[in-house]
C-alpha cells in the first residue's frame, strides 16, 4: 500500500510538473534570488535620480509577477555596458548608442521599450540663453560647449551629429567643450554660464525645470533633434529562456495587472509612459547605429583631447 501511495504522488508531481507553464516553473527558481538591474546615469549618476525614475516600473513588474529586482546606477554608460558583458547584471536600460555595442557584443537583447504617447521616441536638443544671440547652429564657431558622457545618445551621439551636419567640427570649430557626464550636469553648467551652449535630452530638460535646476525663462531651444528611438531595456541573453519569456511577458502587461495603477507605469525621466513595448524590432534602432557612423571613434577621441586641454 505504501509503494502504491508513493507512486501515486510521484506521478501526480510529474503530471502537474508538465501541465504548469514553463514560465511559471522558472518563476519558482528565480524568484528567490533578485535579478539585478543596471540604470545608466542619465540624471546624475546617483542612486536616487535616475533610480527613483525606474523604480515605480520595476515595482510594478515584482507585484504582477513575483520577480524580484535589485537595481543598482552605473558610474558611466560604458560601466553599464561592461557590468553586462562581465554578467554582473542581468537587466540593463540603456540609451540606444550604448546598448548597441552591447548588442554586437553579445551582452544584450531587447526587452522592453517605452511607449509615450503612442510612440516610442524622445529627441535630443542643444540648448543655450535665452538672451544668447545664436540664431542657428552655424553661429555656435568659438562658442563653449556641454556635452554629456561619450556613451549617451541624447547628451553627446545626436548633439554632435547635428552640429557636423550644420557645418560645425566640435573639437575643431569650439573655444572649448566640457564632457559633464550627465544630462543634468550640462543643463547646470549652462544655467551657471560656464557654456554658451549644451547638448541634453528633452526629457532631462523638463525633468531640470521641474526640480527647479533650470529656469525655463532663462534658457531656449537652440535646435532640436530628429525623433531618437526610446532608451530601451535590455536583458542579457543567457537568462533562461523562460525567464526571458516571462520579462517579455511582464513588460507587455503590466499596464494591464490588477493592483497596478498608471501612475506605476514609467520610463526615462520619470515620465508616465502609456505602456512597454516587448516587440519593439531591432531595426528601430537604425537610426542612432547611422549617427554612430558619423560620430565615430575618430571624432569621439578628437572630442576627448578637446576637452582634456580646458
Amino acid at each position: 500500500m505504501k509503494h502504491k501511495l508513493t507512486f501515486i504522488a510521484t506521478a501526480i508531481a510529474s503530471v502537474l510538473a508538465i501541465t504548469l507553464p514553463v514560465a511559471a516553473q522558472a518563476a519558482d527558481t528565480r524568484i528567490t534570488a533578485p535579478l539585478r538591474v543596471m540604470l545608466v546615469p542619465a540624471d546624475g549618476g546617483t542612486e536616487d535620480g535616475t533610480k527613483a525614475d525606474f523604480q515605480p516600473i520595476f515595482n510594478a513588474i515584482t507585484r504582477s509577477t513575483g520577480i524580484l529586482f535589485d537595481i543598482k546606477v552605473g558610474q558611466s554608460y560604458g560601466a553599464v555596458v561592461e557590468a553586462m558583458c562581465a554578467k554582473k547584471a542581468d537587466i540593463a536600460w540603456f540609451g540606444p548608442a550604448s546598448y548597441i555595442p552591447a548588442r554586437d557584443r553579445g551582452c544584450a537583447r531587447l526587452l522592453a521599450v517605452a511607449v509615450e504617447k503612442g510612440q516610442s521616441v524622445y529627441y535630443s536638443g542643444l540648448f543655450t540663453a535665452r538672451d544668447s544671440s545664436l540664431k542657428s547652429l552655424k553661429d555656435t564657431k568659438g562658442d563653449r560647449l556641454a556635452l554629456g558622457d561619450v556613451n549617451s545618445t541624447s547628451s553627446f551621439l545626436y548633439p554632435v551629429a547635428m552640429l557636423m551636419d550644420a557645418g560645425v567640427d566640435p573639437a575643431r570649430d569650439m573655444k572649448q567643450i566640457i564632457l559633464a557626464g550627465s544630462h543634468a550636469n550640462v543643463l547646470t553648467a549652462l544655467a551657471e554660464g560656464k557654456v554658451d551652449v549644451g547638448g541634453a535630452s528633452f526629457d532631462s530638460f523638463e525633468k531640470a525645470v521641474k526640480a527647479g535646476s533650470i529656469d525655463p525663462n532663462k534658457v531656449r531651444v537652440l535646435a532640436k533633434s530628429d525623433p531618437i528611438p526610446y532608451p530601451p531595456i535590455a536583458m542579457h541573453p543567457e537568462l533562461p529562456a523562460a525567464v526571458q519569456k516571462q520579462l517579455k511577458d511582464a513588460f507587455s502587461t503590466v499596464h494591464q495587472a490588477p493592483g497596478i495603477t498608471p501612475d506605476q507605469v514609467r520610463g526615462y525621466g520619470g515620465h508616465k509612459v502609456d505602456r512597454y513595448d516587448a516587440n519593439f524590432p531591432e531595426s528601430g534602432m537604425d537610426a542612432p547605429a547611422k549617427k554612430m557612423v558619423m560620430v565615430n571613434e575618430q571624432v569621439k577621441t578628437a572630442i576627448i583631447k578637446k576637452a582634456s586641454n580646458r
